[in-house]
């Protein structure tokens, strides 16, 4: 049986997805094929009013995807990302809680929850994710 990562194992490897890391995107947990990822929020993820840009919630949103589908065994890619804004974001920081809801043959599907500091839920995001040579 193969050891299990950790946490500090994880975040090296995942800090080769640049944009995300670069742009603030840290790993909070890491579970069965769940993470949590948060943000701090800075004027640059915000939009021209003031509110938090709809690209930001999506980055962290597919942040979490791509570490909860692939922190115990890399492979599975994103095919698919349906998002819906749900609320403004308040406070100064992001959460996002990806959770497998269906893991196939081929193919999964993640629900991730993009949620304010205060627990607001601002973004819902459906990915479906494919396993390259599963």
């Amino acid at each position: 049986m193969e050891r299990r990562k950790t946490l500090d194992e994880v975040r090296e490897i995942f800090a080769g997805d640049r944009f995300a890391t670069e742009n603030g995107a840290v790993i909070e947990e890491i579970g069965e094929k769940s993470a949590v990822c948060s943000l701090v929020l800075t004027p640059g993820h915000r939009n021209a009013m003031g509110a938090v840009m709809g690209g930001t919630y999506f980055m962290l949103a597919d942040f979490a995807f791509a570490v909860a589908a692939n922190w115990e065994r890399m492979g599975c890619v994103s095919l698919r990302s349906d998002i819906s804004f749900l609320g403004a974001a308040r406070g100064e920081r992001l959460i996002a809680r990806a959770t497998c809801i269906k893991d196939g043959r081929t193919t999964a599907c993640y629900r991730i929850d993009v949620t304010d500091e205060h627990g607001n839920l601002t973004a819902a995001v459906t990915t479906t994710g494919y396993y390259v040579g599963k």
